[in-house]
């Protein structure tokens, strides 16, 4: 009868501990309010458009060119403001499709004037 009385007051302690041990933590949540997931679905896309325009190897050759580093521009165009990203990719979007030379120099010339705008390059050296 010890055993059963010893093996019933460890189960019961046991028990108690494991009980006592699993506390739920309390679940906090939040609206989220419409327009910021529009937002941030926006400078998702506006993104994606702007990386997919600098993994171009025609773009790519013309930033090294102009002595850019790839790697740089996208890095800067991932911290440019949405309204910045968002008027770089409906440029994108405007500018003649079938590899248009022009078109290309206009968007490296629009990414180096977002660059030099940032600070991150300066290619045009004032004069004192």
């Amino acid at each position: 009868m010890k055993t059963s009385a010893t093996s019933r007051a460890l189960v019961a302690a046991t028990l108690t501990a494991f009980l006592g041990s699993v506390v739920a933590a309390p679940a906090m949540a939040a609206i989220v309010d419409t327009a910021v997931v529009l937002d941030a679905q926006q400078r998702a896309q506006s993104l994606a458009t702007v990386n997919a325009a600098l993994d171009r190897a025609d773009v790519q050759q013309k930033l090294s060119h102009l002595g850019v580093d790839p790697a740089e521009a996208k890095a800067r165009a991932a911290a440019m403001t949405d309204a910045e990203l968002a008027q770089l990719s409906q440029r994108i979007h405007q500018l003649p499709a079938g590899g248009d030379a022009l078109a290309i120099v206009g968007l490296v010339f629009v990414v180096l004037l977002v660059l030099e705008y940032t600070g991150a390059i300066d290619i045009f050296k004032k004069v004192p």
